[in-house]
């Protein structure tokens, strides 16, 4: 290993290897003979699954710096805006059981103790929506902007809900046409590595020897790379996280104008949880449980009788159902040598907030950011690579166990297992003994990047109705004028916006219409 790095192979393709290539080439000027060489290898018998996926506001920064259009992205991926989550019956089941996370922060957010002014005089009123113009505009079925809005800019924060596969479709097209990534779409059957361990190069089907100085696996649960040649263990979180199958189905509208949901809704069931994401022409649902609970068969009908809220008795029976399982977990580490795994060969956990995408695009943003000029070096890029996301890894999985542990429902074994002490981590239950006391502040999260940061989780906790004491005596952020006022802001630009945003149905008619 004493080469410049000039050369990146990324075995694998779909959303996870061609963002990766994306970011990478578009960073290092992939397109220029004086920039980076990037191969993407790519399996022709691997197809995308196509349920459906959530992305984070994360997404318009990576559209928008690997140069796609957003206009081009929502009318070739089936998108959609998306605005946060709606999570409805997770805390007892009752009618009127629901809560958002919305993607934008509290007004007035660290400022002074809204959660706990709220508490005090206005708990009343769901905590995201006395504090947040957000779940109010997802109530009314708002877009997050008008039509006049330039591209990647914003009234309220959002992110996408898009079509998997039409996604990898367009990025491969942008990758090979705009930004000088090479595609070969052929299977690897060899891989080779030098004196040291390293890999050396790989062989394809019609390749003898693809060469490179960095490897990027991106071969989903295949793991060609860091598995199938390294194998780096995988950590297993499912004593943390039960869920560890799926039922996925393509769901129609009742009609062509159909209201389109700017948020996803995650419904509690026996034994998981029901997502349900709109799409342009379709909506995207499944049920992911815990097949320890429930079997296949039982969870199939579970899905069913929830379809039968929105479909006719015809519809339901043109569905298909699309089963798929997971192990919950992540590798012990993600960078080895001059390997380094993105997206489902590094980990999966749940499709519960969305992570996985923004996962990628974590990582490929740092190895575009940091990639080492030189082998001699990667090592201490790897070290640094492995040390952030394994805390990213364990902030994911503290943050959904969250919605988990507070959970009051008692209809099943799964839910009460889930608040099992011996199934929470140490860090999120010393946590949750602080909050008792004091609500989730920037203290408690110290990385620049957070995965999921303080106001995130005042979301969770207080929609789920934890409760945060008062204390005995007051602190100057303990301001009832400031907080009275970030109130009453909210609610004027709930007006302003209920008043002037147009639906998201409209918005993305107007938008795959011109």
């Amino acid at each position: 290993m004493n080469k410049a790095v000039k050369n990146i192979v990324i075995v694998g393709g779909g959303s996870a290897g061609w963002l990766t290539a994306g970011i990478i080439a578009a960073e290092h000027n992939a397109n220029s003979t004086d920039g980076i060489n990037i191969t993407l290898v790519e399996s022709p018998d691997i197809s995308p699954i196509g349920v459906g996926e959530g992305t984070w506001p994360t997404m318009r920064n990576t559209l928008q710096t690997i140069g796609l259009s957003e206009h081009e992205f929502i009318q070739c991926c089936d998108a959609s805006f998306k605005q946060g989550s709606q999570f409805v019956g997770w805390v007892d089941g009752s009618k009127n059981d629901s809560y958002y996370h919305p993607f934008v922060a509290p007004q007035g957010f660290g400022q002074s103790n809204i959660s706990g002014h709220w508490y005090q005089n206005n708990r009343n009123v769901p905590f995201a929506h006395a504090i947040s113009f957000q779940p109010h505009l997802c109530d009314h079925g708002c877009a997050p902007k008008q039509k006049q809005t330039p591209e990647f800019a914003a009234v309220a924060n959002y992110g996408y809900h898009l079509n998997a596969a039409k996604f990898s479709a367009l990025l491969q097209k942008h990758c090979c046409e705009k930004l000088g990534v090479i595609h070969i779409h052929e299977h690897v059957t060899d891989i080779k590595p030098d004196s040291t361990g390293a890999i050396e190069s790989i062989a394809t089907t019609n390749h003898s020897k693809l060469t490179g100085e960095l490897f990027i696996d991106c071969s989903g649960s295949h793991a060609l790379l860091i598995d199938g040649h390294y194998k780096i263990p995988f950590i297993s979180k499912k004593d943390i996280l039960f869920n560890d199958s799926a039922i996925a189905a393509q769901v129609p509208y009742s009609s062509v104008n159909a209201p389109i949901n700017s948020h996803t809704i995650s419904t509690a069931q026996q034994a998981g949880w029901i997502w349900d994401i709109g799409l342009p022409t379709r909506r995207g649902v499944g049920y992911t449980f815990a097949s320890e609970y429930i079997d296949d068969i039982s969870a199939e009908i579970a899905l069913k009788d929830y379809l039968r809220q929105s479909l006719t008795p015809n519809q339901l029976v043109d569905i298909e159902f699309r089963q798929l399982t997971f192990n919950p977990g992540h590798r012990e580490k993600f960078w080895h040598k001059n390997c380094v795994a993105v997206g489902m060969a590094a980990g999966f956990i749940e499709p519960l907030e969305a992570s996985a995408l923004a996962l990628v695009e974590l990582s490929a943003k740092m190895i575009a950011k940091e990639l080492p000029a030189h082998q001699s070096i990667m090592h201490i890029t790897e070290a640094r690579f492995n040390k952030r996301f394994l805390y990213r890894w364990q902030r994911i999985i503290e943050f959904l166990k969250l919605h988990y542990v507070l959970s009051k429902r008692n209809d099943s074994r799964y839910w009460q297992d889930n608040r099992a002490d011996s199934s929470i981590p140490a860090r999120l239950k010393q946590l949750l003994a602080l909050w008792q006391y004091q609500e989730p502040s920037f203290n408690d999260f110290t990385e620049i990047e957070e995965i999921f940061p303080a106001a995130s989780y005042q979301y969770i906790l207080y929609g789920m109705g934890f409760v945060t004491q008062e204390r005995a005596s007051t602190r100057r952020y303990d301001n009832d004028d400031i907080c009275n006022k970030h109130i009453a802001e909210n609610q004027r630009l709930c007006q302003r916006y209920l008043a002037g945003l147009p639906s998201n149905r409209e918005l993305i008619d107007y938008i795959t219409q011109n």
